[in-house]
C-alpha cells in the first residue's frame, strides 16, 4: 500500500507525464527515419531467426553423429555453416547500415538543436552556462540520436529471441521452460527498483560533467588572466574539486549498478544450475538427446540473455528520456522574433542610399529578476552623425546597443528604425537586425585567416573590397606587413595580435557588411587617440549616411560627435558642449 501511495504521489506530481513527453519528443525523431528503423528492425529479426535455426540444425547435427537419429549429416553441416555465415554477414551487414543512420540521425539532430539554440530568446537563453550547453549538444544528443534507431528495433529483435527461445524450450520440455524463467520475477523486482534510481543518478552524472566541461571552457578562455594573476594553483585545485564531486556521483551510480548486476549475476548461475541440472537428469534417464541437452543450455541461456536485455531497455530509455528533458529545455525556450523579416527587408533596401535613423522614446527596461537599468530614456541619431553614449562602467550603455539590436525588448516605450527616404519605421527586433553593424567590447576574432574574419560580414567580397574597409579602419598598413596579408592564419581569438590591431580589424569586417548603422561598443578603447579620430572621420567620409553610435569611457572622441548623450541612474541625457569640454579637459 505504502509502495503504491508513493508511485501515486509521483504521478501526481508530473513525474511520469514528464518522462512520457520526453519519450514522446524521441518519438518525433524515430518518426522522420521509420523506414530506415523498419529496415534496421527487418535485418535484426533476420539475424536472430537464422540464430535460432542454427542451434535447432546443432541438435540435429549431434544427434545425427552420436547415432539417435539417421540422416544426411553433410547436407546438414552445410546447411549449418551456410546459416552462421549468413548470420555473420547480416549482422555486420546491420552494423554497417545501422552505423550510416545513426551518424547522420545524430547530426540531424545536432543542427535542429544548434539552429534552436542560436534563434532563441538571448536573455533566455543566458541562463544556462555555455559549457552546459555543449554538453547537451554533445552527450545528451548523442544519447538521444542512438536511441532514436536502437531502442525500437532492440525491443522487437529481443521480443523475437525470447519467443522463439521460449517456443523452441516449450516444444522439447515445458518443465525447462518454466525453470529458465525463474529469474523473471527477481528481475522484474529488480529494475523496478533500478528505474527510478537510474534517473536520478542519470540526472546527476549529466549535471555533474556539465559542471566539469564549464570549468574547462572557462579555464581556457581565461588562461591568459589566470596566469597573469598567478592563479594557477588554485585553479588546479579548483580543478580536483570539481574533479571529486564527479567522482563521488559517478561511484555512487556505480556501486548501486554493481550491486543489481550482482544480484542479477546470482539469480542468473543459480538458474543456469538449475537448467543444466535438470538437462543431465533428462538425459542420465535417455528422455532426451545428447542433441537436445545442448539445445536446452543454448535456449536457456538465449532465453534468460534476452529477457534480461528486455529489462534493461526501460533503463535505458529512462536515460535517453533524461537526455531528452535537458534537450528540450533549451530547445523549448521562446524564439526571437522574427515576424517583421520581410518589412524589414524592404524598409532596408528602399533606405540604404540614404540612411537610417534610430530612436529610442520613454524607454524603460529591466533584465529578468534584476533592477531597472533605464527609465523613460530618448535617444536619437541621424545618418551622418557620430552620437556617442558615455557614463560610468555599468549604467547601461552596452544595454542600449542590445536593445537598439533588439537582443532584448523593453518594458515600456519603443526602440525604432525609419527609412531617411521614405519615413517608414519599425520597431526594433531581430528582423531589423540587418540595418546594424556592430563591433562588441573584447575580442571577436574567429579562428582562420585574416581574409575569412572579415568575410564573415560578406562572403562574397572580393580581396579589393577587403583592402578598402582595412584601409578605412587604419588596418591596412599592419594587415600588409603580416607574414601572409590576407592569408595569414590568426591565433585563437586573434591572440598573435595587439589589442588595437584586433579592435580595427573587427571594425573593418563591420564596415565590409556595409549596414546603414555602425555600432561600436567599446571598440576604439586600446586605439590612440589620433588613429581613433581618423578611424571615425574615415567612416563618415567615406559613407557619408552612416549613422555611427559609439559607447566610450575616452571623452578624447567627443568633440567630433554631433550630440553626445550621458547614462547614469537610468536616465539618459544631452550633455552641453561647455559639459563635453569639461569632460575632455578632466581627461
Amino acid at each position: 500500500m505504502a509502495r503504491l501511495k508513493r508511485i501515486w504521489q509521483k504521478i501526481k506530481e508530473g513525474k511520469l507525464r514528464q518522462v512520457l513527453s520526453e519519450l514522446a519528443w524521441i518519438y518525433g525523431y524515430g518518426k522522420r527515419y521509420r523506414s530506415a528503423v523498419t529496415w534496421y528492425i527487418f535485418l535484426g529479426v533476420l539475424g536472430t531467426g537464422m540464430s535460432l535455426m542454427a542451434s535447432v540444425l546443432s541438435k540435429n547435427i549431434v544427434d545425427v553423429v552420436t547415432g539417435f537419429h539417421t540422416g544426411a549429416l553433410a547436407p546438414a553441416a552445410v546447411f549449418y555453416v551456410s546459416m552462421q555465415l549468413a548470420r555473420i554477414g547480416i549482422n555486420a551487414w546491420t552494423g554497417r547500415i545501422s552505423a550510416k543512420i545513426e551518424v547522420k540521425v545524430d547530426q540531424e539532430i545536432r543542427a535542429e538543436v544548434y539552429d534552436k539554440i542560436m534563434e532563441a530568446d538571448w536573455q533566455a537563453m543566458s541562463q544556462y552556462h555555455s559549457g552546459d550547453l555543449l554538453n547537451r549538444m554533445d552527450n545528451d544528443v548523442a544519447s538521444v540520436s542512438s536511441s532514436v534507431l536502437g531502442w525500437l528495433p532492440d525491443l522487437v529483435t529481443r521480443l523475437v529471441q525470447f519467443l522463439g527461445a521460449l517456443g523452441i524450450i516449450l516444444y522439447y520440455d515445458p518443465t525447462l521452460a518454466g525453470l529458465a524463467l525463474l529469474s523473471a520475477p527477481v528481475t522484474l523486482v529488480v529494475s523496478r527498483t533500478l528505474m527510478g534510481r537510474m534517473r536520478q543518478y542519470s540526472r546527476q552524472v549529466r549535471e555533474v560533467r556539465s559542471q566539469v566541461m564549464m570549468f574547462h571552457e572557462e579555464s581556457f578562455q581565461n588562461i591568459q588572466v589566470i596566469k597573469s594573476f598567478g592563479l594557477g594553483g588554485l585553479y588546479s585545485r579548483k580543478l580536483r574539486q570539481v574533479q571529486e564531486d564527479y567522482r563521488q556521483v559517478k561511484l555512487a551510480y556505480n556501486k548501486f549498478s554493481v550491486a543489481a548486476s550482482a544480484l542479477m549475476s546470482l539469480v542468473g548461475t543459480a538458474v543456469s544450475v538449475a537448467c543444466f541440472g535438470w538437462g543431465v537428469y533428462r538425459l542420465w534417464g535417455n528422455y532426451i538427446t545428447y542433441g537436445t541437452m545442448i539445445l536446452f543450455l543454448q535456449m536457456a541461456g538465449s532465453l534468460s540473455a534476452s529477457f534480461g536485455a528486455l529489462v534493461k531497455l526501460v533503463p535505458s530509455a529512462i536515460s535517453a528520456a533524461t537526455a531528452a528533458g535537458r534537450i528540450m529545455a533549451v530547445t523549448e525556450l521562446p524564439r526571437e522574433d522574427r515576424s517583421q523579416d520581410k518589412e524589414a527587408w524592404e524598409l532596408l533596401e528602399e533606405n540604404r542610399a540614404d540612411g537610417i535613423r534610430v530612436e529610442t522614446r520613454d524607454l524603460v527596461f529591466r533584465y529578468q529578476d534584476g533592477d531597472v537599468v533605464l527609465d523613460g530614456a530618448n535617444f536619437y541619431a541621424d545618418p551622418g552623425e557620430i552620437v556617442a553614449l558615455v557614463g560610468p562602467s555599468g549604467e547601461g550603455k552596452t544595454t542600449m546597443l542590445r536593445l537598439l539590436l533588439g537582443i532584448v525588448r523593453p518594458q515600456a516605450g519603443y526602440v525604432a528604425v525609419t527609412g531617411q527616404r521614405t519615413g517608414q519605421s519599425l520597431t526594433a527586433s531581430a528582423s531589423t537586425r540587418p540595418f546594424f553593424a556592430y563591433v562588441p567590447q573584447g575580442n571577436t576574432m574567429f579562428a582562420g585567416t585574416v581574409a575569412e574574419n572579415l568575410r564573415v560580414m560578406a562572403q562574397e567580397a572580393g580581396e579589393e573590397d577587403l583592402w578598402r574597409v582595412l584601409d578605412l579602419a587604419c588596418a591596412g598598413e599592419f594587415v600588409r606587413k603580416l607574414p601572409q596579408g590576407l592569408d595569414t592564419k590568426l591565433k585563437e581569438g586573434g591572440g598573435s595580435l595587439s589589442s588595437g590591431q584586433v579592435q580595427r580589424l573587427s571594425i573593418a569586417r563591420a564596415l565590409l557588411a556595409d549596414a546603414p548603422v555602425l555600432l561600436l561598443d567599446e571598440a576604439t578603447s586600446a586605439l590612440d587617440v589620433a588613429t581613433e579620430r581618423k578611424v571615425l572621420r574615415n567612416v563618415l567620409q567615406a559613407q557619408a549616411h552612416k549613422t555611427v553610435i559609439v559607447t566610450t569611457h575616452r571623452p578624447s572622441v567627443l568633440n567630433i560627435c554631433n550630440r553626445v548623450y550621458q547614462i547614469a541612474n537610468r536616465r539618459i541625457c544631452t550633455l552641453t558642449q561647455e559639459e563635453i569640454r569639461q569632460k575632455i579637459a578632466d581627461f
